[in-house]
C-alpha cells in the first residue's frame, strides 16, 4: 500500500508561485494515475490535475499549475503559477487506477497523502 506524503505548502501572495511535492514509494508514480486535489474551507474537495500517460487540469487552474513526475525519484510536482486567493486551500496527493470518465472523481482513487496547506494572500 503507497504511503504519500505531500510537502511545500505555505504561504503565498496573489500572483505568486508554489511548488508542492508528493513522495511516492517504489513505482507508485509510474503505476498508478498521480492527482492532485484541494479543499478550501467549507467546500468539497474538488480534482485539480492528474499524470499518467498525459496530463489532465481543471479548468479553474490550466494554463496557471503544471503537474510533472520525475521518475527516478518517484516523486510528482505541482507547480503554481499566477496564485489566486481562490486557490487555497489543502492540497492532497492521491494514486489510483481510475478510468477516463472517473480520473477527476476523488473516490477513483484509493491512496491519499495527508495534505499541505496553501493560503493565497491578496
Amino acid at each position: 500500500q503507497p504511503q504519500l506524503v505531500e510537502s511545500g505548502g505555505g504561504l503565498g501572495q496573489a500572483g505568486g508561485s508554489l511548488r508542492l511535492s508528493c513522495a511516492a514509494p517504489g513505482r507508485t508514480s509510474t503505476s498508478f494515475m498521480m492527482a492532485w486535489f484541494r479543499q478550501a474551507p467549507g467546500k468539497e474537495r474538488e480534482f485539480v490535475a492528474a499524470i499518467w500517460l498525459s496530463t489532465d487540469y481543471a479548468d479553474s487552474v490550466k494554463g496557471r499549475f503544471t503537474i510533472s513526475r520525475d521518475n527516478a525519484k518517484t516523486t510528482v510536482y505541482l507547480q503554481m503559477n499566477g496564485l489566486k486567493p481562490e486557490d487555497t486551500g489543502v492540497y492532497y496527493c492521491a494514486a489510483g487506477r481510475p478510468t477516463l470518465a472517473t480520473m477527476r472523481s476523488q473516490s477513483a482513487y484509493s491512496y491519499w497523502g495527508q495534505g499541505t496547506q496553501v493560503t493565497v494572500s491578496s
